[in-house]
């Protein structure tokens, strides 16, 4: 089936980026209430670093906070020895999976439970043996699973009583806030939708810092028995320095308990570092595990690009995140589902073009390509040279609507022009955006009826 791109789609006027579809960027839903969950495709993306749970254990034994002992063991062998080493009887392991929900989760091979307690060495081996090498699938991980290649060990402890406290940062406090409740070693999001009141909040002056009585204010307010209040307001103080000295976005604590020995103790911890602070952070994001995330995140980490996977079937590759965004909306208004976010930003290269389509490509659900530039200090002929070298050396068969506007747009219409690769300029983004729906859903047709399909620009 041969189809014809039909009479010229290049035309002028006012672009309808200047006059987008207003979006709304949403706060945190559930926690802090009041926030109604937008479409998927106007959810503000978050990226962050997450750490496995003995790296971020391991971090708040350096900063002097109480945590059960405990060591990492990356095969069954070497945890039956770390095992021994505890020379406890009571131990639990812990499958080290990047994801929530992990106790009620179930392995490969049918193990129930990503957090299991053992009574002997022996035991800690054979569990061991389970999860190592075997994914995991949870609520958060899907159909796709998680691979697990690594246990936690550590000593099983008895906690009296069972406490939450958690430090993010909060854009309607301007700032971080500790969160705290009496209810904790269950899911925090449970307790704020059934009793609010439960949940304890103290916003902290991020120029200030933290002080001892606001630590000792939300201790109480959490339950504290008065002979704790003190220790308990330590030890939060311990995880806000944490906070601060990693660039962290989020510290999780679930749960702190009151031990039966009467100590306060940190049970497990949840940290999650703010990206744009690599560049100071070498140390923790050297121990990033990539075959935790979408291989298509480390490609994009690689590349400089701010790439996320979505489920629909138009790639789009834009300058800017706000005009990522309004190109998203502009898609779905007239019918069709952006496949993924994809920002290159005002400094990107020919190269950085390339490896962007390569992304693009590698989802298979993509039938049709909107590249959506505006140059201001990105030129537009630099642009239209990195999509022509794409073009060509991925031998791209699927139709592609290039939208140009700014610097140096003649000559990278020029480029294009001269090019015999099929790619469609357009001036307008409307028109650009009802074009490559119209494209997609005629690859759509065509694979659906099993037929070959190439596209003819006019002449």
């Amino acid at each position: 089936v041969t189809v014809s791109l039909g009479p010229s789609w290049t035309r002028t006027g006012r672009s309808s980026v200047l006059d987008p579809p207003r979006v709304v960027l949403c706060g945190s839903p559930g926690l802090f209430g009041g926030h109604v969950q937008p479409p998927p495709h106007l959810v503000q993306q978050q990226r962050s670093l997450s750490l496995h749970e003995y790296m971020s254990i391991g971090l708040l034994k350096e900063a002097g906070i109480s945590v059960p002992a405990g060591m990492v063991a990356s095969s069954s062998e070497e945890a039956y020895a770390v095992a021994k080493q505890i020379g406890s009887k009571d131990l639990v392991v812990k499958a080290q999976v990047l994801a929530g929900g992990r106790g009620k989760g179930t392995f490969e091979g049918g193990l129930k439970g990503g957090v299991r307690i053992v009574y002997s060495p022996e035991e800690a081996r054979d569990i061991s043996s389970q999860m190592i090498g075997r994914k995991l699938y949870t609520k958060q991980t899907g159909e796709a699973g998680r691979i697990c290649n690594q246990v936690f060990i550590c000593e099983r402890r008895y906690p009296r009583r069972e406490y939450y406290f958690a430090i993010t940062m909060e854009r309607s406090y301007q700032g971080p806030v500790l969160i705290g409740s009496s209810q904790g070693g269950v899911n925090i999001e449970d307790v704020a939708a059934e009793n609010p009141d439960a949940i304890v909040k103290e916003p902290i002056d991020i120029v200030e810092g933290i002080k001892m009585e606001q630590a000792v204010k939300v201790a109480q307010k959490m339950g504290f028995p008065p002979a704790l209040v003190n220790e308990a307001a330590e030890n939060m103080i311990k995880l806000y320095n944490l906070f601060i000295k990693y660039d962290a976005s989020m510290v999780e604590i679930n749960p702190m308990v009151e031990d039966s020995s009467g100590i306060v103790m940190c049970m497990d911890a949840k940290i999650n570092f703010d990206s744009n602070a690599a560049y100071r952070q070498e140390k923790v994001f050297e121990m990033r595990d990539w075959t935790q995330e979408d291989p298509r995140d480390q490609q994009a980490a690689k590349a400089d690009l701010n790439y996320i996977g979505l489920d629909g079937t138009i790639g789009c590759l834009v300058n800017g995140a706000g005009l990522a965004m309004a190109t998203m909306d502009i898609i779905k208004l007239h019918g069709g589902t952006p496949a993924n976010f994809l920002d290159v930003g005002g400094g990107a290269t020919a190269h950085q073009v390339t490896e962007a389509f390569k992304l693009i490509t590698s989802d298979r659900k993509v039938q049709a390509i909107l590249v959506n530039i505006f140059g201001g200090i990105m030129r537009c002929d630099i642009i239209a040279q990195g999509i022509i070298m794409a073009v060509r050396d991925l031998d791209l068969k699927i139709p592609i609507v290039v939208r140009l506007q700014g610097t140096r747009v003649d000559d990278a219409k020029a480029l294009i022009a001269a090019s015999p690769l099929k790619i469609l300029a357009c001036d307008d983004l409307d028109e650009a955006a009802k074009m490559v729906v119209k494209l997609s859903e005629i690859v759509s047709l065509a694979k659906e009826a099993q037929v070959d399909i190439t596209f003819q620009l006019p002449i």
